[in-house]
């Protein structure tokens, strides 16, 4: 896992959960929804966030791919995957 993509995901999370967590607070493991109340909206939020920070074209995760990104480590995981080699 490439550390700033875990930084920029930490604090694209932060900036859209309802609740006030700072960013190092935020467990990798923990389910997005079930235990951050992240909703269908704001995880999309999230997502268009993250891909615009990390240079990652939204359009390379599927419907199915969105859908299995249940963890902070989900989304970081699927994120490097997609990281254009020159960022």
């Amino acid at each position: 896992m490439t550390p700033w993509i875990e930084k920029v995901a930490r604090d694209d999370l932060a900036a859209v959960l309802p609740s006030e967590l700072s960013p190092a607070d935020l467990d990798l493991t923990v389910d997005l929804a079930a235990d951050y109340g992240l909703t269908s909206l704001n995880k999309v939020l999230f997502l268009m966030s993250v891909c615009g920070d990390t240079g990652v074209d939204l359009g390379a995760f599927t419907e199915a791919d969105v859908a299995a990104m249940h963890t902070l480590g989900d989304v970081i995981s699927a994120l490097g995957k997609h990281v254009p080699q020159e960022v």
